[in-house]
């Protein structure tokens, strides 16, 4: 047992397990899997099995511990073999003097002097003959020093860097960006054992299927955190499920995860209601044996088949999995224009010549539902803000019907939550002129997917996708006529992007997203919109053309 202490000393992580594999092996065999985060259990009693070059997909609803697990493997805290070398992306890059190429190409060099000191270790240790060697001789085989700064190029390059950016240090860029580079290290650097942790959350769609195009030739061992259900189609080999407390394996991508859980649990409800009624008639049996000698011997002969079939455990009904259907509230219909832009050109620093947009002209009405796509940094997100009026056009007029109200969902709304306060607190705070009566707000937060304990925990100690419902319950509160929805699906579960599909096609207003996933923009937008080359042109095919015309144009 491992205890993993916090920053004020207490254990926030318990783990256990057994290794069942050989410490010179790259496959993790483990046995008596067990995690508990903060008195919580997460998994209980559990087989991991892990075999070298395969690519896992962790899924399992939020909050049940996906993200603390890879953490737990991370910190070895569970027994993984000693040849096995472990890394975690879940943070950004350092801030530093060195540019995106430089630190990577840094991170490398310290890498490869590593994997050399460890040989050296090994042969002093161990001897020449050891068979921990062979497989850090085929890493550094695999790094080639004279290919690393092409190599380092190329990456940053596939996740949205570009001749520029590529030369900024890291200190003078946003913690997306920071996600960039410390991507393209982990990529870099190719460990044995890589940890992903929802790494698309910070990419547009064209860095995603760069990802997804690399992810899928990576032939050590992967496992990634991720609620993009085609990134996971894409990329994965097998599925690993966070589930009722247990680890579950299948083979295959999400979509045959899907299909094989759904025969599992048709054939286990047939043997559950098989059972059942077997139990029902033999109990019928014996209470109505009376007392006839023949029928008594029978009824006690039938206990004991009873007592055999409890002992060797009954067959449980299938736990459905919790899925939340939210709705936004239904709006007053405004007549056109709702919201439009009239010839508008702006750049950030008034410099014509650094304009994002010219003479850029289109609009946005209750009947809306407009995805807008394009490499970061053309400036989607900048749009938003234009529509919202943080920011001013130089040229041109953005106008907007007089009882328009916008509500805005943006990649960094949970920062305005007050991380000390439980969820329940923070709704009845923000609105108490609603409401003071707890119930009510954690009915409300109900609504939205947020129910039990972690309604009245800290939201310090919500996932990530916790925290994106109670910013969705506090949005819908506003009832707003137009939403700006500006990455909507980081951290939630793909269960609850379906359900805000849901919502957002059953929602009467209209509906600005900018995402990187794939399927919820197939699921709700009537008109995409490519944002590029200082305006924004509608493209006349689907989603998943666009995502075709991309992977065309992947360089690996």
């Amino acid at each position: 047992m491992k205890l993993q202490k916090d920053k004020e000393g207490l254990s926030d992580r318990v783990t256990t397990g057994v290794l069942d594999s050989l410490q010179t092996s790259l496959d993790v065999k483990m046995s008596s899997v067990s995690l508990l985060f903060h008195g919580k259990v997460m998994i209980q009693d559990s087989h991991l099995e892990l075999n070298y070059g395969r690519r896992y997909g962790l899924v399992g609803e939020n909050g049940c511990g996906k993200s603390t697990f890879l953490k737990a493997i991370a910190a070895r805290e569970y027994p993984i073999p000693e040849a096995i070398d472990i890394y975690l992306l879940d943070e950004p890059a350092e801030p530093t003097e060195y540019s995106a190429l430089e630190y990577v190409v840094r991170e490398g060099k310290a890498e490869l002097a590593r994997l050399e000191k460890e040989v050296e270790d090994i042969i002093v240790e161990q001897g020449p003959d050891s068979e921990m060697l062979d497989p850090l001789y085929e890493r550094l085989d695999d790094m080639d020093a004279s290919t690393f700064e092409s190599r380092a190029a190329v990456m940053l390059t596939g996740l949205g860097f570009n001749k520029e950016t590529i030369k900024k240090k890291t200190k003078d860029m946003s913690g997306g960006w920071r996600m960039r580079v410390a991507l393209a290290k982990a990529l870099f650097i190719k460990p044995t054992l890589l940890l992903l942790d929802d790494p698309t959350a910070h990419l547009d769609l064209e860095a995603c299927v760069w990802l997804e195009e690399y992810l899928k030739r990576f032939d050590r061992t992967l496992i990634i955190i991720s609620h993009s259900q085609d990134f996971l189609n894409g990329v994965c080999t097998n599925i690993l499920e966070m589930r009722s407390k247990i680890l579950t394996m299948y083979s295959g991508n999400y979509d045959i995860y899907i299909k094989t859980r759904e025969e599992l649990e048709t054939n286990q409800m047939k043997q559950f209601k098989k059972q059942q009624d077997e139990i029902a008639h033999i109990k019928k049996f014996i209470a109505h044996a009376g007392t006839y000698a023949n029928l008594v011997r029978q009824a006690k002969s039938r206990q004991k088949i009873l007592d055999k079939m409890e002992s060797d455990g009954l067959i449980q009904a299938v736990e459905e999995d919790r899925v939340f259907h939210f709705r936004f509230p239904d709006v007053e219909k405004l007549p056109p224009p709702v919201l439009s832009f009239d010839d508008i050109s702006f750049s950030y620093d008034g410099n014509p010549e650094h304009n994002l947009y010219e003479n850029l002209t289109f609009g946005v009405d209750m009947d809306s539902r407009i995805a807008l796509v394009g490499p970061n940094g053309v400036g989607k997100s900048t749009l938003l803000k234009l529509m919202v009026g943080k920011l001013m056009p130089q040229t041109g007029r953005v106008s907007k019907h007089t009882h328009i109200k916008l509500g805005v969902y943006s990649q960094h709304s949970a920062d305005q939550l007050d991380l000390t306060m439980s969820a329940v607190d923070f709704v009845r705070f923000k609105h108490s002129e609603i409401s003071q009566d707890p119930q009510y707000w954690r009915g409300q937060l109900g609504r939205y997917g947020l129910t039990g304990e972690a309604q009245t925990a800290k939201m310090g100690t919500l996932s990530e996708g916790q925290k994106s419902r109670v910013v969705f319950a506090l949005l819908a509160m506003d009832a707003p006529n137009i939403l700006l929805l500006d990455e909507p699906t980081n951290g939630l579960d793909i269960p609850t992007i379906d359900s805000l599909a849901e919502a957002i096609n059953a929602y009467t207003g209209g509906v600005v997203v900018v995402s990187h996933d794939f399927r919820l923009i197939n699921k709700v937008a009537k008109e995409i919109l490519v944002v590029e080359d200082k305006t924004v042109t509608k493209w006349e095919g689907t989603i998943l053309d666009y995502k075709k015309k991309l992977a065309k144009n992947v360089v690996l």
